[in-house]
């Protein structure tokens, strides 16, 4: 079985920058609808998975709160014409067939670490839909990143990578469950967790490999061979202690809906009458032929649909 974990705050957002000032005949934005429905069927395209779920933030976790009171505390406000489109996604996604999954107090990443964990418990192979850094410690070889970065594209007209060790390893240099020991030095600007200053991750890398481990390093700090760094260090070492907690995830929560419940089985009636408030046109099109195909009888889609005003090209909102 495989099965595609999708982190559904970053592709919301991704798809909100991605495509600007596309509203429906009421003037309502839909810009974010848009471009997540079609990233997903670009998923489901590509991967052609047998189990899928959409993992959601609901709050944060008190263990890192605990730990860092600051944590994403420096993280911009939502923007106000994205937040009436989060509810529509979130109901637009089951209708997909689809599981959309969010526990209170708890954010996505920990939740697709947990369903991994899970998955790979039982010899699944995984896909995770993500650009989170904290994700790519999960890495092995029954588990990939699905990314449509240009920058990690063998060719320009595939379309997608999947990231396996050796990617991960390429982009981080260090293997993927040593990623965790690299933030812990360098920190995470993006949530807001202070790193080790003048330690940058190529530098955090070269001292992970050398000595095999954070704690094998700062257990033998004096084998460090620059002075300043080693002073860094040892001056540090009880944040970066914390900080390694603070990106270690949580691959153990009680899942919400199980395994056994997350195959993909689209409603496509109701897919097609939400797509169809959204005023939608060339994407309902599409939808309404994969219903057909599907022996669900609907309207014929209209003759050379034009996707909807001011919505990118594909490589752009993909790329």
């Amino acid at each position: 079985m495989k099965l595609l974990l999708v982190d559904g705050p970053y592709y919301v957002y991704r798809s909100f920058f991605a495509i600007r000032n596309l509203t429906n005949s009421r003037g309502e934005p839909v810009n974010a609808i848009y471009g997540f429905v079609k990233t997903i069927r670009k998923m489901l395209k590509d991967l052609k998975p047998d189990l899928a779920a959409v993992l959601w933030d609901e709050g944060l976790p008190q263990r890192r709160t605990d730990l860092q009171p600051a944590y994403k505390a420096t993280r911009a406000e939502t923007p106000e014409e994205m937040r009436p489109q989060f509810p529509i996604i979130r109901d637009i996604v089951p209708l997909m067939g689809i599981a959309s999954i969010g526990v209170p107090d708890t954010e996505a990443d920990d939740l697709m670490a947990s369903y991994a964990a899970a998955a790979l418990a039982r010899s699944d192979d995984v896909v995770l839909a993500t650009n989170d850094k904290d994700l790519y410690q999960l890495v092995n070889p029954k588990c990939v990143v699905y990314s449509t970065n240009k920058t990690d594209l063998a060719a320009p007209e595939d379309g997608f990578a999947l990231l396996g060790e050796d990617k991960v390893r390429e982009k981080w240099g260090v293997p993927p469950q040593r990623i965790g020991d690299v933030l812990a030095i360098i920190g995470d600007t993006v949530d807001n967790i202070p790193g080790i200053d003048g330690l940058g991750p190529k530098t955090a890398a070269t001292l992970i490999n050398e000595h095999g481990s954070l704690d094998a390093l700062l257990a033998n700090l004096d084998a460090v061979k620059s002075e300043r760094t080693r002073e860094k260090l040892r001056t540090g070492a009880a944040r970066v202690r914390e900080n390694r907690e603070m990106v270690r995830l949580d691959d153990d929560l009680p899942l919400p809906v199980a395994l056994a419940d997350l195959p993909i089985t689209p409603r496509w009636p109701e897919l097609i009458a939400a797509l169809e408030k959204c005023d939608f046109k060339g994407l309902l099109a599409e939808v309404k032929t994969d219903a057909a195909a599907n022996g669900v009888r609907v309207e014929a889609p209209p003759p050379q649909p034009q996707a909807p005003k001011q919505a990118p090209a594909q490589g752009e909102l993909f790329g």
